[in-house]
């Protein structure tokens, strides 16, 4: 079957799916979590998982495969989904790891749906402050079910704009920092890494950040937040202004007013 199946239908499922991962979270959370190094890291102590994350993308993952048996699940702990399948789900069980391993309340759950690499719907869940963000291509932006958009501001020098760090801590952190100091040459009101990449997106579509840049990032840190961004009116491509694929990329977000200045700084630093 080609055409794509009600949104209504996707979005409730992503939306379940969401809240019953950050139930899961929460309760590891507030019961005791044991975090570990991913060894594929090379044990690098500060790339992080634990029971709480791949739990989180169990119960999502049935979820989904409860009301789309034949779909395909992209995901950061277990599924290993086709990224060209016609019906996507790429989903992040628990992003910003290290916010959670130290109790930040800064992590989500995110869920997107693609349909032949088209982002059709987005669901964002903040289950420590209670946010869920929501988008469907075509339908806008919502926090808690609360229309949003991006900021207007068209000058860099007016703008408060948030970054990330990858974990390689060599090369891919120095461009980092140099773009930084150029954004900070532009005047910018200041610079913010909050660690969970889901959420930044989502702060650059409720209009609280100007844009967001950041080096590395994989389909299920930007699959959902994405289209929240779209929907909110901005724009989202790589740090040289491309489209973005499924798979590993630099990713660009801004109200759209910012994008051709923060893309003249993030592709001359880009590794």
């Amino acid at each position: 079957m080609n055409q794509t199946p009600d949104t209504d239908v996707l979005l409730e499922t992503a939306i379940t799916a969401a809240k019953l991962g950050g139930e899961i979270l929460m309760r590891y959370l507030r019961d005791g979590v044991q975090m570990r190094n991913k060894s594929d890291n090379g044990g690098k102590s500060y790339d992080l998982v634990s029971d709480a994350d791949l739990e989180s993308e169990q119960a999502v993952a049935g979820h989904i495969r409860s009301q789309f048996p034949d779909h395909e699940l992209l995901g950061e702990e277990e599924l290993k989904g086709n990224p060209d399948a016609q019906h996507l789900w790429i989903i992040d069980p628990l992003d910003g790891t290290n916010n959670y391993a130290h109790k930040l309340p800064q992590f989500a759950v995110s869920i997107a749906y693609y349909h032949n690499g088209v982002p059709i719907v987005g669901v964002v869940f903040n289950p420590a402050r209670d946010e869920l963000y929501q988008a469907v291509r075509g339908g806008g932006a919502f926090l808690n079910g609360m229309a949003v958009r991006v900021d207007d501001a068209t000058s860099l020098s007016n703008s408060l704009i948030g970054c990330g760090f990858y974990y390689d801590r060599g090369e891919m952190m120095r461009s980092t920092l140099s773009a930084i100091q150029s954004f900070f040459e532009q005047d910018i009101h200041g610079i913010r890494r909050f660690g969970a990449a889901t959420l930044d997106l989502c702060m650059v579509g409720c209009g609280h950040l100007g844009g967001f840049f950041e080096y590395q990032l994989s389909p299920w840190d930007f699959a959902a937040g994405r289209l929240f961004v779209e929907e909110a009116g901005g724009k989202v491509t790589d740090a040289g202004g491309d489209a973005l694929t499924i798979g590993l990329s630099s990713v660009v977000a801004s109200n759209q007013h910012l994008h051709d200045a923060m893309i003249s700084i993030t592709a001359k630093h880009l590794p």
